[in-house]
């Protein structure tokens, strides 16, 4: 539990940083970019051009790389709700580095999320175990599916309604990494490599991280993100309690659905801090 806690603490610190480069990044291709197969490889190097971008990326797989060992390790409904910490890392940079200043609700905000996260460390019980899941596995490569199809639709509308519907979809296909790397089996190398989440899960995250990206290009992060924190959260959350049999602690029902309805209630709140101020 310590060492998956404190993995998920270092990869929320991480993104953290990541986000705000991301949307620096992002915001300097040009806004025509759409998700088809004629202009994805000009989309992309666009933003491989970019330092701050590149810079995102990195922090972004490291950060994942942490994230990783708590999704092993926690229920899903903590490991995910400890990613929440990143909103509360970006906005208290930004009071530093950027002369922001945060508001009495936004202080809240804050101390909701630490709090919230307390309350679900104290009341998780033991995470399920790691085993394959035909209907999950099967599940995932349908909705990577349906993800791709919808976001190279919404790629296509400068409009408000498509940054939230690709921050949307980009959160589902987080919530397809988180589920991925639950679904991964202990085992010898040679049945890891026959294993279809081994592969769902980069598919999932590189194509949410390209939908946000593109979110985060059309409109205003607020909208790009609120959606996709929301369901990058509460997806794999439901997953792994009604599913893969994570566990609460019996009596702390209470507590840990307080604690998640503060990590989630309190990331909405501090959404604003992954803009970035000319």
């Amino acid at each position: 539990m310590v060492l998956g806690l404190g993995a998920a603490l270092g990869a929320a610190a991480l993104f953290g940083v990541g986000a705000i480069m991301q949307a620096v990044g992002s915001r300097k291709v040009p806004t025509e970019s759409e998700l088809n197969p004629r202009r994805f490889g000009a989309f992309v190097v666009a933003l491989l051009k970019q330092p701050a971008f590149l810079g995102a990326l990195a922090l972004n797989l490291a950060g994942f790389g942490l994230h990783f060992v708590a999704l092993r390790l926690l229920p899903l409904y903590l490991a995910q709700a400890g990613i929440a910490v990143s909103l509360v890392v970006t906005a208290l940079l930004a009071t530093r580095l950027m002369s922001d200043q945060l508001s009495a609700l936004e202080w809240s905000a804050v101390a909701g999320v630490v709090v919230g996260l307390g309350l679900l460390a104290v009341s998780a019980g033991d995470a399920g175990a790691n085993v394959q899941h035909h209907g999950l596995t099967i599940g995932i490569i349908v909705g990577l599916v349906t993800i791709a199809v919808l976001g190279a639709t919404a790629s296509r509308s400068q409009h408000g309604v498509s940054t939230a519907l690709l921050g949307m979809l980009a959160g589902l296909g987080y919530a397809g990494v988180a589920i991925s790397a639950r679904l991964l089996q202990d085992g010898s190398v040679s049945e890891l490599f026959h294993s279809p989440t081994l592969y769902t899960l980069p598919i999932s995250g590189a194509l949410a991280f390209i939908l946000y990206s593109l979110a985060l290009q059309r409109g205003s992060v607020t909208l790009a993100t609120t959606p996709m924190i929301a369901l990058q959260t509460i997806t794999p959350a439901a997953v792994g309690v009604f599913v893969l049999d994570d566990a609460v602690r019996a009596g702390w029902w209470p507590a840990a659905i307080i604690g998640f309805a503060l990590s989630a209630a309190g990331s909405v709140v501090l959404v604003r801090f992954e803009s970035v101020k000319h």
